[in-house]
């Protein structure tokens, strides 16, 4: 009786979680073909979400970014979704998204392999309710948060490594193969050495301030001169 009672409050939460937000929104500022042209399997594809939840994440992370996502190939993602978990997923489920690319840099083809197979062998991971319930108290009216403590508090849920959120099995999954994303930097004996975060503080923001993954703009990966855009020329009547 209870656990049904519990999983049907998880239920009611995650579709309001799940509502539009009221919120402002940036437009999609690129097609999905040139998007999907663009992207290279090991991407981390960053989405403003259009959410509720999104909104939290927003709020606290102090970006547009509140959702990553991993590209794999063939128009394919892996991602960790509120409701469903761990899953694959078409791209196109992006198309009218504000979306950036962030391309980790010389990354070996073993170790690429490496890190989809790591992700993938987590398909079908829940999301963490956790931080689901963690996620709803930032959406409620609440005195302003200290941006001190900003940081400690997105290290939400329950720590469990069978339940996951976006950011946090991404970043499990590069640390895997020690790619740096915000590594921590420690002076040992007059040399500098690294140690990483704990997965549960990533955010997918973090990807965009790494200075270890390059920010790809899929209209200047090809071709571009500015002097071929058609601009509609306008009197001054």
């Amino acid at each position: 009786m209870l656990r049904s009672l519990s999983k049907y409050v998880i239920n009611l939460l995650i579709a309001y979680l799940e509502r539009p937000s009221s919120h402002q929104f940036e437009l999609a500022t690129v097609n999905i073909d040139k998007l999907i042209k663009t992207l290279q399997p090991g991407d981390v594809l960053l989405v403003e979400g259009k959410q509720k939840f999104s909104s939290a994440i927003k709020y606290l992370t102090q970006s547009n970014w509140s959702h990553a996502a991993l590209y794999i190939g063939n128009g394919v993602i892996i991602e960790a979704d509120l409701k469903l978990g761990v899953i694959k997923t078409e791209i196109e489920k992006y198309q009218d998204y504000h979306t950036r690319i962030c391309r980790p840099i010389n990354i070996s083809d073993s170790d690429l392999g490496l890190i989809v197979h790591f992700i993938e062998a987590r398909e079908g991971l829940t999301y963490d309710i956790k931080n689901i319930f963690d996620l709803a108290k930032f959406l409620f009216p609440a005195p302003p948060v200290p941006l001190r403590w900003k940081r400690k508090m997105l290290e939400m849920g329950s720590q469990d490594p069978t339940k996951v959120i976006c950011s946090s099995i991404i970043a499990l999954a590069f640390q895997s193969i020690k790619y740096p994303i915000l590594p921590i930097e420690k002076c040992i004996k007059g040399r500098k050495e690294y140690t990483t975060r704990h997965h549960s503080f990533f955010t997918p923001s973090d990807f965009d301030r790494s200075p270890f993954f390059q920010i790809i703009k899929p209209t200047l990966a090809g071709v571009f001169d500015y002097k071929d855009i058609p601009w509609i020329m306008h009197s001054n009547t």
